[in-house]
């Protein structure tokens, strides 16, 4: 983490203090394609569900080549693999579409490369990424901060990076995109470890399981004793 980025701004500083480093630059080493062939299935599902998932899949191929264990089959290796086993292991009929989708461009060379990724600015990948069916710019934004450790990302669309930013700067009301986007100018270069904090904010936010059920009692029923008394009609007694 580059400790300039604590003289930008003092309520980013105390955020600091309060969670310490920001992980970001640390790069994973998965290539573009392995990142992104993760992203789509992991897509929509839990992460126990989709590591299940991706471990049938992979399981469909043999990842031994030459005696080196690779973590992912080869874009080639996808496109012929049989679409009804794809499915059997799990995948959806448009994750395995996307899928393939992906392996063409990687072969088309759409999709870089590790050599070439690090030498692209972040919007030209930003470009070439969402062309990929099943890809949007979230997911590629992720690619660049935890991957890649791309520095300075600011997914405005992301809902906790929204709602950290307004508590953590005491705004009235949830900051739309496009504000949120002006509002961090003054933390560039640095605004992937403002994105990070921000989740840290909201995290802080969420209840706890006893709070949750502590805020959603039912209410409870009426006993007997509770209930209103019927009135009683008087009557009026005359002399006869």
């Amino acid at each position: 983490m580059n400790k300039t980025f604590l003289t930008l701004c003092p309520v980013m500083a105390k955020l600091h203090a309060r969670f310490g480093d920001c992980p970001i630059p640390s790069e994973r080493g998965h290539s573009a394609y392995e990142a992104l062939f993760r992203a789509i299935v992991f897509q929509q599902l839990s992460g126990k569900a989709a590591g299940t998932i991706l471990r049938r899949v992979l399981a469909l191929f043999d990842l031994e080549i030459l005696g080196d264990i690779v973590p992912f089959p080869s874009p080639q290796a996808f496109l012929l693999m049989d679409d009804e086993a794809l499915r059997g292991a799990g995948l959806s009929w448009n994750k395995i579409k996307a899928i393939n989708d992906l392996s063409q461009k990687k072969i088309d060379g759409i999709v870089p490369d590790n050599e070439e990724v690090h030498h692209l600015p972040d919007d030209e990948i930003i470009e070439r990424l969402i062309s990929v069916r099943g890809i949007g710019r979230w997911s590629v934004q992720m690619y660049l901060i935890f991957t890649l450790g791309r520095e300075d990302i600011w997914p405005i669309d992301d809902l906790g990076v929204q709602k950290g930013f307004q508590h953590a700067y005491g705004l009235e009301a949830l900051p739309k995109p496009k504000e949120l986007a002006g509002l961090a100018n003054h933390l560039q270069p640095f605004r992937s470890y403002a994105a990070w904090y921000c989740w840290r904010v909201c995290d802080e936010l969420k209840p706890s399981k006893n709070e949750v059920l502590g805020q959603t009692k039912m209410p409870q029923k009426a006993t007997k004793a509770d209930k209103p008394k019927p009135k009683t009609k008087k009557t009026r007694v005359t002399d006869k």
